[in-house]
């Protein structure tokens, strides 16, 4: 079941992959590579589960977090571009 589930964890991790090469604006990029990224740590996490190493699981969150704060500063990086800074 798990495998079944790591699989379909990856076909959404390579449409994400398409929607961020063929995105029509920026924002639908930095959403798909944010996807991209929790899809990441959900396969981290569910591959931790399948062979047994829950320590995975602590990679999956520090990864979680990198891909927070990434977005949110592409994120602000585009705000500032766009002229938008406060």
């Amino acid at each position: 079941m798990f495998a079944v589930t790591s699989v379909a964890i990856a076909i959404t991790m390579a449409l994400a992959l398409i929607r961020a090469i063929k995105g029509p604006t920026q924002y639908d990029r930095i959403l798909a590579v944010n996807m991209f990224g929790t899809k990441t740590v959900l396969l981290l996490a569910v591959l931790a589960f399948l062979i047994g190493r829950p320590d995975f699981l602590d990679l999956a969150l520090a990864y979680a977090l990198v891909n927070f704060i990434g977005v949110l500063a592409v994120l602000e990086f585009f705000k500032i571009k766009a002229g938008g800074a406060d």
